[in-house]
């Protein structure tokens, strides 16, 4: 008979304390930290996603954690980067830890458009210009409610 073979474990706790999570959401003043959708315009509670995935040994940190919408969310998965062809050149996503937001992406009737490469990934991804999410934010908009205040 055989025995199993014990490996160490590199995988770390899919749980975040309750207080690491209420710091995530109120650091991004509980609005999606991709696509800038406030929790108040949202059906589903915001999510805190590992911008570095847990599976790429990202950490459960305050670094490494961003409040996101359930859609910007489940779009990314523990994805980090895309690959354009012809050339398949890899391209990270946007990390609102490290990067700034209007820096990689502007605004355009209810469209979030990249201005870079990490933004033009970020985009395709996470699917921000699916046409009912670009219909929401141009209701939005039209009734001052997006994007946020800052």
């Amino acid at each position: 008979m055989l025995k199993p073979v014990r490996t160490k474990s590199y995988r770390m706790s899919r749980s975040i304390p309750d207080k690491l999570r209420a710091f995530v959401a109120a650091r991004a003043g509980l609005c999606c930290e991709y696509c800038l959708m406030h929790q108040d315009q949202l059906i589903w509670s915001g999510q805190i996603d590992h911008i570095i995935s847990i599976k790429h040994n990202g950490a459960t940190s305050e670094g490494n954690l961003a409040y996101s919408c359930l859609t910007c969310n489940s779009n990314k998965g523990s994805d980090i980067a895309t690959i354009f062809p012809p050339e398949d050149t890899l391209y990270r996503f946007y990390n609102p830890r490290t990067d700034r937001w209007d820096e990689h992406f502007y605004l355009f009737e209810g469209q979030i458009l990249p201005k870079t490469e990490i933004g033009r990934a970020t985009v395709k991804i996470l699917d921000f210009n699916e046409p009912d999410r670009v219909l929401r934010r141009q209701i939005l908009t039209s009734v001052g409610k997006y994007p946020p205040a800052k």
